[in-house]
Formats: structure tokens, sequence, C-alpha cells
């Protein structure tokens, strides 16, 4: 088998092959012309010399074929175009010793019988390449029957063909088995030595039957409705599941491990990705001084990649962690060089006084908010903390904002700030009302909230845990069997952000359209078994109840809330609600004096005045979990 499966040792077998059938072909050719009468029995004397010139012309058209580069060719993944350069190869070498031949007088064979051998040749010689892929796919079958990788592709179309193909050359042994496809005119079919054995409805059946280790999902079309249907009964089968992303992407790479990546759970979130029209979001940013606070965070820096991508006069990030700040610096630098203008200021919101200054210097047209504290646990136990930043450093960016007259105020908000029911909701939502406080006011400045539910991905998000738990070994953890949340991707809210700027006229809260809410722990089951585990029995799920403040569920409108449309039908305006400025700027007088004085109780109480809707709930033990559950 080794011997085989070497390289050399492939190319020198195939140029014996091709000589014998040479070979052949001018036996064959030449008992033809003798039984046909074609050379006369007179000049039977000429069989002395039909050796000899058999020998040489098959020398020299095997020579011809190594000219034409026939022998590099790696013939288990060869196309017509491929079997064009042997026919080139025999008819330019025939031609050429029967032109040199004549020319020498060598022997007075006729030169027809060379050139009929040439065409036996071709015949031959093809005989010998569709023996060769064969004897070669057995033999791989054979090295590879063990292999712990038998993979199960979905989709018999061009992706899949490619995918199948570089498998095959693939140092980890990769074994393809089976397709899948639901073409009924390809089931039965056999590419590249693989059938097509069923359709999507029997990938359970047939992945048990073939004792499936990993199945590959590339259908280079597929909408998210067929998406998902797929990826759940592919979970049925406790497989490892991968995606192949956009064919047009895949097929500019020879890398197979680089464009295969593992399937994540928002392909399974039963939605299509929001996507917005960027000419007005294109149109507003051109040529503006753009401001970012929070610039180096999830949000912040995305929001730092599609504005740099829509040439503004400066962009300006402003972050107090300089390792994030610092690493989106790194990226728009490496992506646009001086093209961008670009400054990355090190500053707190809370410091009035430097943001002030920054404001005086830059003098932003745009100032997009997403600077705040948003982990829910860690600001049940610090408010006092979550009020200086979240509440008081929305004021100080919002008031300088009015200030110097910047044309939009756009602040990132969260579902969580709707009847919040935790210290980080809360604040948001005074927030929200700091904003709607401003539109009330006489201002050239138009504010504006963007309030949308978890973001994929984005730093504390359930995903990235789930994945780190589940390569640790388990186990993952849910706090509650019942909890249920929305989810958009990182691109989607800060593509949010940015069209809602375009719609603002002062004192909105936009809302996304975020499809239905999806219960956590069937994320958690899905993702442990697109991961090739049985969940409870060999990824444990451990449910540690709600923490601190968190909500079962989450809404995104508050009950006095209305629901308005905007020229996009993902995007819906809530009603303004009027703030009472005189009573609210007095209590956030005593807010924030009882934060400065780190008196968590009195922060606390006062925040309750300000947000009536606000009814924390504490949690100071796991809640006792169904008995059915932890074993299911």
């Amino acid at each position: 088998m080794r011997f085989f499966r070497s390289g050399k040792i492939r190319q020198l077998i195939l140029v014996l092959a091709d000589y014998i059938s040479m070979l052949i072909s001018c036996a064959c050719s030449s008992a033809i012309f003798v039984l046909g009468g074609l050379i006369p029995s007179d000049r039977t004397a000429l069989f002395d010399e039909i050796i000899p010139g058999a020998f040489v012309f098959s020398l020299v058209v095997v020579a011809f074929m190594a000219i034409f580069k026939v022998y590099r060719i790696i013939w288990r993944y060869a196309r017509l175009r491929d079997f064009s350069w042997c026919i080139s190869g025999i008819f330019v070498g025939t031609g050429c010793y029967g032109v040199v031949s004549k020319y020498l007088g060598v022997h007075q064979i006729p030169e027809m019988m060379f050139a009929f051998a040439g065409i036996i040749g071709i015949v031959l010689i093809a005989l010998v390449r569709m023996a060769y892929i064969s004897v070669f796919n057995y033999v791989n079958y054979r090295v590879n029957k063990e292999t712990k990788n038998r993979i199960m592709i979905i989709g018999a179309g061009s992706a899949g063909k490619q995918v199948c193909e570089q498998m095959r050359t693939n140092k980890k042994k990769y074994n393809p088995v089976v397709f899948i496809d639901d073409d009924s005119n390809k089931i039965g079919r056999i590419i590249n030595g693989v059938r097509v054995a069923g359709n999507t409805n029997e990938i359970v059946k047939i992945a048990g039957k073939m004792n499936i280790s990993e199945i590959i999902l590339a259908i280079s079309s597929l909408s998210t409705e067929d998406k998902k249907r797929i990826l759940n009964i592919c979970s049925e089968t406790f497989c490892k599941v991968s995606i192949l992303p956009k064919f047009e992407d895949y097929i500019h790479s020879d890398k197979l491990n680089s464009n295969i990546k593992q399937v994540k759970i928002e392909d399974l979130l039963g939605r299509d990705a929001v996507d917005f029209d960027t000419k007005e979001v294109s149109e507003m940013i051109r040529n503006k001084v753009c401001m970012i606070t929070g610039g180096g965070g999830s949000i912040g820096s995305e929001l730092s990649r599609q504005i740099a991508k829509m040439r503004p006069k400066k962009l300006v990030i402003v972050d107090i962690y300089e390792n994030n700040a610092y690493d989106i610096q790194q990226e728009l630098v490496r992506t646009y060089s001086e093209k961008l203008d670009l400054s990355v200021q090190i500053a707190s919101v809370r410091d009035k006084v430097k943001i002030r200054r920054l404001f005086d210097e830059f003098k932003p047209d745009l100032v997009f908010h997403a600077a705040a504290h948003k982990h829910v646990p860690l600001m049940e136990t610090n408010p006092e903390e979550a009020i200086k930043n979240n509440i008081f450093g929305t004021l100080n960016v919002a008031e300088l904002a009015k200030e110097y007259k910047c044309e939009k105020f756009v602040l990132v908000s969260t579902d969580k700030a709707v009847n919040p029911t935790n210290i980080m909701g809360a604040s948001k939502r005074c927030c929200e009302m700091i904003v709607e406080c401003m539109a009330q006011t006489k201002t050239k400045t138009e504010f504006v909230a963007v309030r949308f539910g978890n973001v994929l991905g984005s730093n504390g998000s359930v995903i990235p845990l789930f994945e780190k738990q589940i390569a640790d070994g388990g186990p993952v953890t849910v706090t509650d069997p019942n909890i249920i949340r929305y989810f958009m991707t990182i691109p989607e809210a800060t593509s949010l952000i940015l069209h809602a700027a375009t719609l603002a006229r002062g004192g909105e809260i936009f809302v996304l359209d975020m499809g239905e809410p999806v219960k956590i722990l069937n994320l958690a089951e899905n993702l442990i078994k697109l991961h090739g585990y049985v969940p409870y029995k060999e990824m444990e799920i451990r449910f540690t109840g709600l923490r601190p403040g968190e909500k079962l569920f989450e809404e995104l409108l508050m009950n006095e809330e209305g629901l308005k449309n905007t020229a996009n039908q993902k995007i819906f305006i809530g009603k303004q609600i009027k703030v009472d400025e005189d009573k609210f700027f007095k209590n956030l007088e005593r807010l924030k004096e009882a934060a400065l004085n780190n008196d968590k109780e009195q922060s606390e109480a006062i925040l309750r005045e300000i947000v009536p809707t606000f009814v924390r709930k504490k949690y100071n033990s796991p809640e006792i979990i169904d008995d059915k559950l932890a074993v299911k």
C-alpha cells in the first residue's frame, strides 16, 4: 500500500503502462494492416522493421507526453482538459515520428500504420487512466478504512465536490464516505468515488449505519430556514458538525481547515440576519468627525470598523481600557494605513474635564456612546460604580454633545432597561431618560437611544462561555432551564446603531425586530451536540440558579411604550415618554452625591425613585432544579 502511494513510483508505473499501451497499439495496427491487405505479401520482410520501429515510436510518444507534463497531473482529480494533454502528446509524437522517419528513410512502413497506432493508443491510455484511478481509490479506501474521521458531506454540488477532493489529500486523513443531497436526480450517483446515499431527512439513519463521526454542510446557497432545519437534524446524530461559508470565498483558497468552520449556535437562531442599506449611513458618515466612546469594546470596535469603511473626516476612539483600544487601533492602521485619519484617546467618560478637552480638540459631528459597565452580577455588588460610569458618564458626554452642537448623539442601550430587575438595567434606563430629557430641551443635537438584546460573541456573551466550557470538558452551566433571551449578531447591532442615527429626529428609542426569543438550555444542548457530545451523558449540563438581578426573560418595550413603524420593516420606534426635567435633574444630583460617597444603599434607593419600573430581584442561592432535568 505504502509503495503504491509514493508519488515517484506512481509516475513510473504510469510511464511504463503508457509505453506498453503504445506497443500494444502498434501490434494491433500492424495486424489490422496485414489482415486488411494494406501491406502486400511480398513486403513481409518489412515486418523486420515494424518491431524496432514500434519500440522507437512508443518511446517518442511517451517522451512527448512527458514534454506536455502529462505525468505531473494528479489523475485522481483529472478533468477533461487533463485528458486533452494526453491526446496532444500522442498526436504530436506520432506526427513528429512520421515526418522524421520519412525524411531520414529509416524504413518503408506506411505512415498511416503508425497514425492508426496513435489512435488506438489514445483509447488504451484512457483505459489505463481509468484503471489507475479505480485502483488508487481502492487503495485509498483500504488505507483509510479504519480512520476515525468518517465524513458525511451534505450537498453534492460544486462546493461539496471541492470539499471531497481536498479531503482526499488532507494530512489528517479525512475519509469522505457519503454524500447527502435533496436533489433526487443525484441520489445513487458516484462523485469522486463517494456515493450520494440519500436526502437530508435520512441523515440520522445514514450517519448511524455508516458510522459517521463528522458532518460537513457544504451547500453554497441555503436559506436560514433550511439551514436551521438541516442543522437541527444533524444535532440528533451526535456527530461533530461543521459548515462551509460562502462558496465564492471558499473556491479562492486551497486550505480546507481555514474555510470549514465549526457550526456556531447563531446558525440555529431561526431568522435571517438583518441587512441594512448603507447608502444613507455612508452619506451621514462621509466627511464627518465621528467619536465613539467605549470604542475598544465589542460594539464600539465593530462601530469603528464599519464607520472606517465610510470615509469619515476623522475617527476618534475613546476608551479607558488601553489594551482593547490598542487592538482596534492596530487593526485599523493595518487595514487603512494613512487613508484613515484616526485618533485613539485613553480617557474615562467619568472625567468630564478630559472629555471636554477631547470635544474641544476634535469637535465631533457624530457621537456614539457605547462606554458602559454591562456585567449584571458585578454591577449588583458594585451599584455605585454602575451609577458613576453608566449614568454620569452618559450625562457628561450628552451635555458636551449638546454644548458643542454635535449633529447627533446615539446611546447604545439594552433590553435590560425595560422593567429592570438589576442595577445595570436600571442604570441604562436612566441613561435613556437622559437622552429623552435632552431631546425635550432646545438643542441642535438629535439625541437617540438604540435598544437591542444579547449580542452573540460580545464580551460576556453566553456563547463564548459555552464554547470554552465544552473545550474544557464541561460542565456547561445554565442558570435556569426556563431562561430565554433575544439574540443578535455584533454586525447587526452596530448596523442598527448606525441606521438609527440616520432616522433620528430626537428622543426616539429604536427597537429591532429580533424574531422569536431563544431558550438558553436549547442553545446549550444543541451546541454540545454540534461538538459531537451527548448532553447529560458525555457532557454535563449544570443548573446554577438565576444570578442576582437576572430575569427569566427580557423585554424590548415597557408597558407605557407603543411601537411606531419606520422606513425599515425591522426597526421600530418606541413612543417617547415625557420626563419631568426639574425633578429628574434634582434626583440626579442626589444620586451623584450618594454614588461619590460610595453609599450603596442610598444610591440604590434614589435610583429606584428615578426609575419607578425598577424592581430588584435577589437570588442568594441557586434555585432547586427538578431532579429529572439534572439526570435527563
